[in-house]
């Protein structure tokens, strides 16, 4: 792992750069021009799959999953029998564990509507929540399987009361999608499952097909081109949020356990060749400390080429003069995950002013936040923890003003309405202003 000073880290690791910025790998790049037929970027094959999908519907659907996916999709809705089979199939050690996570989710976002959001009414004014009607849910994995994911996406948007959850998950190597998954989307209360992957899958879900139904809003993460595809489509649907390779900054002083370092950013690490695992530190000495157990724990960890790739594209430590100026570096480059190991964490944790979730200290480890602490794990990245939030349900809600006043108050907020509606030359409204007073 690599070691570096503040100025080298800015222009570095620290450094963002854009989404859009993002080169294919060759063998991506590859595959794209072959199913598309001509040299072309990733935006210029989605905007034309997402133009297919929707002109063509099922027929485009089908033909770009049976090229990408390599593999036949005679039927892209998941029967219902299947998926409580699957809820059957897996272990039950497994079914037991993801209940209890479903369990956690479910009571942090049941606990989170409550405290959040509520409808009022007050001196003739006021809002009401409802839930959305229909959110599609694209939950990705195929060489790796995501069953946390649809527990993380789906419960927070049934906890806010939306009807109609549907789900789209790509084929995994052997053309279907794994029990593991099915049965995921079984506890988390589905209403319908989808096999359908990538740009394709996004089209088919903002747009309707034959098959797969129109929804509201497009919800989760996925590959690039899930990503560049909700970017698309947004306006003529509703996204969460646009989500980049997983990122986690680990901000530790010197009395930190560099074990608990080391294997928080492995942790990380292994979700891809180009997720971010950072770590800011305030001595050479802890940073070396942390590099050597992360040397020692990669010998025999099965992901390892995944862990060591992610190290040398993206990652490494930051060596800071304090730790206030490790929380400051942090909060610049606002990472999705933040994890605080420090003596004085609790304390220090509100000087953060930039991370999808803050972890704090050494029982509260980022792998249990991808699983059964309760919080969606569907975090922002890239830097979007600037401006964005987690997933919650209010992702899921939309929000009605109500303007319902008496004969008093449009007798004190007409007559200054019309002043300005003039003002702007808009003589109709002041006109309908104006009937609703005494002549």
């Amino acid at each position: 792992m690599r070691i570096l000073d503040v100025p080298e880290a800015k222009r570095t690791i620290l450094k963002r750069v854009a989404a859009s910025d993002v080169t294919l790998a060759a063998s991506v790049q590859t595959r794209l021009n072959e199913v598309m037929g001509c040299e072309i970027s990733a935006d210029e094959a989605v905007k034309r799959i997402i133009s297919d999908v929707r002109r063509d519907g099922d027929a485009a659907l089908r033909r770009y999953c049976e090229a990408f996916d390599e593999a036949p999709h005679p039927a892209f809705e998941i029967p219902r029998q299947e998926i409580d089979r699957a809820l059957t199939a897996i272990p039950a050690q497994l079914r037991d564990a993801l209940e209890f996570a479903a369990g956690r989710v479910g009571a942090y976002h049941e606990e989170q509507r409550r405290r959040l959001v509520n409808s009022y009414s007050h001196d003739g004014l006021g809002v009401t929540v409802r839930p959305i009607e229909t959110v599609g849910f694209y939950v990705p994995g195929t060489w790796r399987v995501y069953p946390s994911s649809v527990l993380h996406t789906l419960i927070p948007a049934g906890v806010a009361g939306v009807p109609n959850l549907i789900m789209v998950s790509p084929a995994d190597g052997t053309g279907r999608v794994p029990d593991v998954k099915l049965a995921a989307a079984a506890i988390a209360g589905a209403s319908r499952v989808f096999m359908a992957s990538g740009a394709q899958a996004i089209a088919a879900l903002a747009y309707g097909t034959a098959s797969i139904p129109r929804v509201d809003k497009v919800c989760g993460p996925g590959n690039i081109f899930v990503t560049l595809a909700k970017r698309a489509v947004y306006g003529d649907v509703g996204i969460d949020s646009m989500y980049g390779p997983t990122e986690t900054v680990v901000v530790a002083d010197d009395e930190a356990d560099p074990v608990l370092c080391a294997v928080d950013l492995i942790a990380q690490a292994e979700h891809d060749e180009i997720a971010t695992p950072i770590l800011i530190c305030t001595s050479r000495a802890m940073a070396e400390k942390v590099a050597g157990e992360v040397a020692r724990r990669l010998a025999d960890l099965p992901t390892r080429p995944v862990v060591s790739a992610a190290f040398e594209n993206r990652g490494g430590a930051v060596v800071a003069s304090s730790i206030e100026e490790a929380i400051e570096l942090a909060s610049d480059f606002a990472p999705e995950h933040l994890c605080l190991l420090a003596r004085d964490a609790r304390r220090l944790a509100p000087l953060i002013k930039n991370a999808g979730g803050i972890f704090i200290s050494d029982n509260s480890p980022e792998a249990i936040g991808d699983y059964t602490a309760g919080p969606s794990h569907v975090m922002p990245t890239g830097g979007a923890a600037r401006f964005a939030s987690p997933l919650t349900v209010l992702d899921f809600l939309k929000l009605t003003t109500i303007v319902d006043l008496n004969d008093r108050d449009v007798l004190d907020v007409g007559p200054p309405g019309a002043v300005i509606a003039r003002a702007e030359g808009l003589y109709g409204h002041a006109r309908a202003i104006e009937e609703r007073l005494p002549k």
